[in-house]
């Protein structure tokens, strides 16, 4: 039935729609109920509309708690999480499932620190523990390695470098770039996993030139770093996964576009706010 309505509808502006309907058998009055109903707008449009706004904002990284969030916070909308799922799942608007790396353990040690993290990674005030790793990346057959810096006050990523090896400079550098931009004098300790880059002497000297206290994971225990260990899978889950880079440049801008969104635009489940506003509003 459905298919002689369309016959109708192509040649209605040649024949007469009285005509067209005797020649097919079909009711005049079922071919305008079917018309209306084809160009009734779906009762959901202006919420396919709006999660097609957020998913593309957030680069389609977003699942339905924070979408949920982000209605609340800028269109000023309740809406249930069922019908956001229904939604996201019909119009192909699902976040991606995220993917973890193997946790390595690094055996070459010179110095060695004790843990003063002790996993409690949910910090009130900033600049008190910072973490820090390194994460390889591929691009076009070469591998090029990211260190970041991140403050545990908010989750916010203080400093990132890219390198094309993963040396104890890279660290440095990275690191000393975080201190001066913050200008951290005393209280502060930094956490990292074993990696012979940690254990160098040139991190201890930095250590001392700044009045940082080290601080170290249990061996062969990637939860001790489970903040930085989650910022990477959601980095590559949510922006590297999703391109093929063909040069270290392309690699570079996407990698900070996405840290700006991660630290002033994208939503924290917890509490609706952005890194950078948790951080702003402690002590």
């Amino acid at each position: 039935m459905k298919l002689k309505y369309r016959v109708v509808e192509r040649l209605r502006s040649k024949y007469s729609v009285t005509n067209l309907c005797s020649i097919l058998e079909v009711s005049r009055s079922g071919y305008y109920c079917w018309r209306n109903r084809v160009n009734k707008p779906a009762k959901d449009q202006w919420l396919i509309e709006l999660i097609a706004e957020c998913q593309n904002l957030s680069k389609q990284t977003y699942g339905y708690g924070r979408v949920q969030l982000w209605l609340e916070r800028c269109k000023k909308v309740h809406v249930n999480r069922k019908a956001i799922i229904r939604i996201m799942r019909k119009m192909d608007l699902l976040a991606q499932i995220r993917q973890r790396r193997p946790y390595t353990n690094y055996t070459q040690s010179i110095h060695k620190y004790p843990n003063l993290l002790n996993r409690a990674f949910l910090q009130p005030d900033k600049n008190r523990f910072w973490v820090t790793d390194i994460t390889y990346i591929p691009v076009a057959g070469k591998m090029f390695y990211l260190c970041t810096v991140m403050d545990l006050c908010g989750k916010m990523v203080l400093a990132y470098r890219i390198g094309d090896d993963m040396t104890a400079s890279l660290v440095t550098d990275t690191v000393r770039d975080a201190l001066q931009k913050e200008k951290v004098t005393d209280g502060l300790a930094l956490h990292s996993d074993q990696g012979s880059q940690y254990t160098s002497q040139a991190y201890f000297d930095l250590s001392q030139e700044y009045h940082f206290s080290p601080s170290m994971s249990s061996p062969g225990c990637p939860y001790d770093n489970a903040a930085m260990e989650n910022f990477f899978g959601t980095l590559k889950t949510e922006c590297l996964y999703r391109t093929r880079f063909s040069s270290r440049q392309e690699l570079e801008q996407l990698i900070d576009e996405y840290i700006y969104f991660y630290n002033f635009e994208r939503i924290t489940l917890n509490n609706g706010l952005t890194p950078n506003e948790i951080r702003s509003k402690a002590a």
